[in-house]
């Protein structure tokens, strides 16, 4: 068999696929209290591309013009104005959650779209095959929504030839989703607009870390950011050998929860909440956090006393206490607090409760609350994206993508990630930007009193603390799922908007 001819060139490899952009537009009306809401939604997908110039070229081009990158789903709410200056004056919102890796979905159906998933008012769906209901709450009434599902996850995919490290990461992230936000202002026509952010979890580093981003990279700055749940100094939530932060700052919802599931000392569960998480804060950070400070050498009747206190305030056992040198991590807790009834208590939302094969173990199986909601919320957007807004697509939603592990920290290395500097950073540019905190008392993946020492040591100056506000809630991370929260969050936000 003869030799293949080597003097002919090779053939060129076939270019990536371009990804394509898909828009739909729907009309609809929403009744609030007296007022008919009507509204255009637009959902679908856009093209982001890489519009980076190369100043180092003679002619000052990018290198690569236009490059795609990626296919970027959002979904948008638009309220009808009578006049095209009243759109351009109307505050527009973009919504983002957290993970990393999680769609815009518990934001959107939980507490601010049009439409929302029906849940009792402890937070409890309804059995399979779950409800919508009419949002009431809506923040479409001040404001129009835009809800951003990061690369990944929803219906947003990097383009052919991409690697996932290349979203999948700080920086990248904001890259991505500051050039959303541009994109959108653009297209849209909505640059002389009020700005507003707001993001969950890990969608408040995100939020925290465009602030300033947007200032820097796009000229864009805002006028608020909303902070849900906030995981800005990750110093606080990290339970690590020699990292003494989260056991004085979980100390206070241990307390709640504790109180909550009738767990602890007769004297503290008569009180109410909101003066027994006052004694828990005082003592983790006064005597608590002295006695963490001094280590092995805490011993004796100084011992015994910190050893009493925590039994008091978190519902453990002494004796238990003091096997885990009085350092009880969040896991452990989950599973320990009731596990004489053979239950276990969720992260997310300590109110609710679970069980495991057997009793024994430092690690519950599952979170309960997760459990609880996550198969109402994946319904609901399903049905909205299909049934209200007619975008068909074969290809699943993610809801969910696991990247959390896999998420590069480039810039961080060697050390706890903390965004907080570029808050203040954004903060101290623009002197008009305002913050609203909101937390859950239940909340043990980003408790309330961690939040608080993150604010505390932003170094915010010369009355940037008043453009802060802060609220707390008698329910967990997702806050709006408790119907007496989702009606003063809703209210709160709408103000905030209105500021």
């Amino acid at each position: 068999m003869a030799d293949a001819d080597s003097s002919k060139p090779p053939s060129p490899a076939t270019p990536p696929a371009e990804p394509k952009e898909r828009l739909v537009t729907t009309e609809h009306k929403l009744q609030v209290g007296k007022k008919t809401l009507e509204y255009t939604a637009t959902c679908g997908t856009i093209v982001l591309r890489d519009y980076t110039p190369n100043y180092d070229t003679k002619d000052g081009q990018p290198a690569k013009p236009d490059k795609a990158t990626a296919s970027f789903f959002f979904i948008a709410y638009t309220l009808k104005t009578k006049k095209p200056d009243d759109l351009s004056a109307r505050p527009v919102t973009f919504s983002f959650n957290g993970g990393p890796g999680s769609s815009s979905v518990w934001l959107h159906l939980g507490l601010l779209g049009p439409q929302r998933v029906a849940c009792d008012e402890f937070g409890h769906a309804p059995p399979p095959p779950y409800a919508l209901v009419d949002n009431e709450h809506t923040l479409l009434t001040d404001s129009d929504l835009v809800f951003i599902d990061p690369v990944g996850t929803g219906h947003s995919r990097m383009a052919e030839g991409e690697k996932p490290n290349e979203f999948h990461a700080y920086q990248r992230d904001l890259d991505s989703v500051g050039e959303f936000i541009r994109l959108y202002l653009t297209r849209y026509g909505r640059w002389g607009s009020p700005k507003f952010l707001i993001g969950e979890s890990y969608g408040t580093t995100r939020a925290a870390g465009l602030s300033l981003h947007l200032q820097d990279k796009h000229d864009i700055f805002l006028n608020g950011v909303m902070l849900v749940s906030l995981a800005i100094d990750m110093q606080t939530l990290s339970f690590d050998e020699g990292n003494e932060l989260p056991y004085a700052l979980f100390l206070p919802t241990y307390a709640a929860t504790a109180w909550f599931h009738q767990a602890l000392v007769p004297e503290l569960q008569k009180q109410a909440l909101a003066d027994v998480i006052a004694a828990a804060e005082a003592f983790a950070l006064g005597e608590y956090t002295a006695a963490l400070m001094q280590g092995d050498r805490l011993a004796g009747a100084a011992r015994d006393r910190i050893v009493s206190q925590l039994a008091r305030f978190t519902g453990l056992g002494a004796e238990y206490l003091r096997q885990c040198d009085l350092r009880p991590g969040e896991f452990r807790y989950f599973k320990q607090l009731l596990r004489h009834r053979g239950q276990t208590v969720g992260r997310l939302d300590s109110r609710f409760i679970g069980q495991d094969r057997d009793d024994a173990g430092e690690h519950p199986e599952v979170d309960p609350f997760m459990n609880a909601v996550l198969g109402a919320y994946a319904v609901g957007i399903n049905r909205v994206l299909r049934d209200t807004l007619k975008f068909e697509a074969d290809a699943p939603y993610v809801v969910h993508a696991p990247v959390w592990d896999k998420w590069s920290w480039k810039g961080f290395e060697n050390r706890y990630v903390n965004v907080g500097s570029s808050l203040r950073k954004a903060m101290q540019a623009n002197p008009h930007l305002r913050l609203y905190v909101a937390s859950g008392y239940y909340d043990l993946g980003t408790p309330h009193a961690a939040g608080d020492y993150t604010i505390n040591h932003l170094g915010l100056r010369d009355g940037a603390r008043e453009r802060v506000q802060i609220s707390y809630f008698e329910a967990g991370h997702m806050m709006y799922i408790h119907q007496p929260s989702l009606v003063r969050m809703a209210k709160e936000v709408r103000a905030f908007v209105k500021g």
